[in-house]
C-alpha cells in the first residue's frame, strides 16, 4: 500500500454560508467550483478545485471556525493574491518565520484560518 497524495481538505462552515465562500474562494482566490454529487449537495456546503487537489467546505452543526489548524495553498503569485484578499476586505498576516518562504495567513469569511504560500512552477507535486 502506498499513499499517492492528498485528494482534498475539508473545512467546516455554517449553514447558509455557501455564497460567502463562493465569493472568497471562487472569485477572490480564483478557485473553480466543483459540482457536488446530488446526494451530498442536499447537505449544503461547496467544493473547489485547488490544482489537482480539492477544498471541501462542509456544513457543520454547532460550527466553530478552525483558528489554528488550516490548509496551505501553493500559489504562483502570492503577492498578487495578498493584494486581492486585502482588496476584498480580509486581513493579510504575512509570516516570515521560515527563511526564504513567502507566505501569509488570512481568515475565510466564516473565520477559518487559511495559508497561502509562494511556490515555484505551475503546480505542487504531492505524490510520494
Amino acid at each position: 500500500m502506498t499513499i499517492l497524495g492528498l485528494h482534498h481538505v475539508q473545512l467546516a462552515c455554517p449553514a447558509g454560508s455557501e455564497d460567502l465562500l463562493r465569493h472568497f474562494y471562487g472569485v477572490v482566490c480564483g478557485m473553480p467550483e466543483i459540482p457536488k454529487p446530488p446526494v451530498l449537495a442536499a447537505r449544503g456546503g461547496v467544493w473547489f478545485s485547488a490544482g489537482e487537489q480539492e477544498l471541501h467546505c462542509g456544513v457543520e452543526d454547532g460550527f466553530v471556525p478552525a483558528r489554528k489548524a488550516h490548509p496551505c495553498f501553493g500559489v504562483d503569485d502570492v503577492s498578487a493574491l495578498a493584494a486581492a484578499v486585502a482588496g476584498a476586505g480580509s486581513e493579510v498576516r504575512w509570516d516570515h518565520a521560515i527563511p526564504g518562504v513567502q507566505r501569509f495567513h488570512t481568515d475565510d469569511p466564516v473565520g477559518n484560518r487559511v495559508e497561502f504560500q509562494q511556490v515555484e512552477g505551475p503546480k505542487l507535486d504531492f505524490t510520494v
